[in-house]
């Protein structure tokens, strides 16, 4: 990250300190959602000088940033919760609540921290911290000024190996071979042994996480939602990097009527998982039962770019724009997805192009005959 990127980011985060620090205070909802709003279009501004302008937005340039390095794992899902918060705060009918206030907090809390110590000659953003429990961010105190050795540190930062002939002038002397064997080959050794020993973790916590997984859609199928639970929260800690529990809890948290946690877990699965078509589907479906309508229509219509055969996404994605009032874009979709409970949302035969459609209310507060995901995704 050069210099001016990371100066710009500061700026643009700068503008939206005072709106982030006066979210708690007792103002109306309508306040609120503008400040989490304004904050938001602040933060993505510094996002994108992070690399050099972009037209990116939202979810996107996240997930950019972070396939760049640009951001650690704790600040993208952080992002992402703020991101998703500023997107329920856009809904004329929704009022922000604390947790949506906390997301953007956080958020705000991570990144400014992590531009504040980021080394200078770094081409990523991997700032020498970490974070104390509770999200509260704790500088790693270290003796040492330089930057900690990882992969976000390009390897031209890192001088070459020299020595110099004590008493002589500052010339360089290159390391001879004989000299360089005498400290290579036990490098070699601890090399080979981390390898070894990152491959066996890796097995054991893969064999872990799907066979908590596994034990969960069990569970889930057999109607043990609280066993459910316990094993998909299990999974997500064993594989943080994994969708598909979120998927689940999402799921289970939206036929009990807690959209809340249902947006909350439904956005984590798509952060984790932007392509994956199972993801996608249950965040559209939680939008659906939100009553937001253009949110489900964007995101079936990505689950169904994911996967084209996708029916059940397609013939919902129909259902949102009729709801939308795009009846004969809507009708198409659903007569591509087939016969299914999506059925009920095309217009009745010879009904009057345009005419207001009336369409049957599901009594559950989600898609009626939705699936989630096949116990094998």
């Amino acid at each position: 990250m050069s210099t001016s990127a990371q100066r710009a980011a500061l700026e643009a985060l700068n503008s939206a300190r005072p709106l982030v620090a006066r979210l708690g205070s007792s103002r109306s909802s309508e306040d609120v959602a503008a400040d989490l709003i304004e904050a938001w279009t602040a933060v993505e501004t510094g996002l994108r000088s992070l690399i050099g302008g972009s037209a990116l937005s939202g979810q996107m340039l996240i997930r950019e940033l972070r396939q760049r390095h640009f951001l650690q794992l704790e600040q993208a899902n952080a992002l992402a919760e703020f991101h998703a918060a500023r997107e329920r705060a856009a809904r004329t009918d929704y009022h922000p609540t604390d947790s949506d206030i906390n997301a953007a907090r956080d958020a705000f809390l991570k990144l400014e921290a992590g531009l504040m110590g980021a080394p200078p000659a770094a081409s990523s953003f991997a700032p020498p911290s970490t974070f104390a429990p509770g999200g509260s961010f704790a500088p790693v105190g270290s003796s040492s000024p330089t930057a900690p050795r990882g992969t976000t540190v390009p390897m031209t930062s890192v001088p070459a190996p020299t020595t110099s002939i004590p008493g002589g002038a500052a010339t360089a002397v290159p390391i001879q071979g004989t000299q360089r064997r005498g400290w290579l080959r036990p490098v070699l050794v601890v090399i080979a042994l981390l390898a070894v020993g990152g491959i066996a973790w890796y097995a054991l916590a893969g064999r872990s996480s799907s066979a908590a997984y596994d034990q969960g859609v069990v569970a889930y199928r057999e109607g043990r939602r609280e066993a459910a639970a316990g094993a998909f929260i299990k999974a997500t800690k064993d594989s943080p990097n994994d969708p598909m529990p979120h998927v689940y809890l999402a799921r289970m948290a939206r036929e009990a009527g807690r959209l809340q946690t249902a947006q909350e877990e439904a956005v984590k699965a798509v952060s984790l998982g932007p392509t994956n078509a199972t993801a996608l589907r249950e965040l559209a479906s939680v939008s659906f039962a939100q009553q937001n309508y253009d949110g489900a229509r964007r995101f079936y219509l990505r689950a169904v770019q994911a996967d084209t055969t996708d029916r059940l996404a397609m013939g919902y994605l129909g259902c949102s724009l009729v709801r939308l009032g795009r009846v004969a874009e809507g009708t198409k979709f659903i007569q591509r997805a087939g016969s299914g409970s999506w059925s009920s949302c095309a217009p009745a035969p010879g009904a009057v192009p345009g005419a207001p459609v009336t369409i049957p209310q599901a009594g559950q507060q989600y898609p009626p005959g939705y699936q989630p995901a096949p116990v094998s995704p």
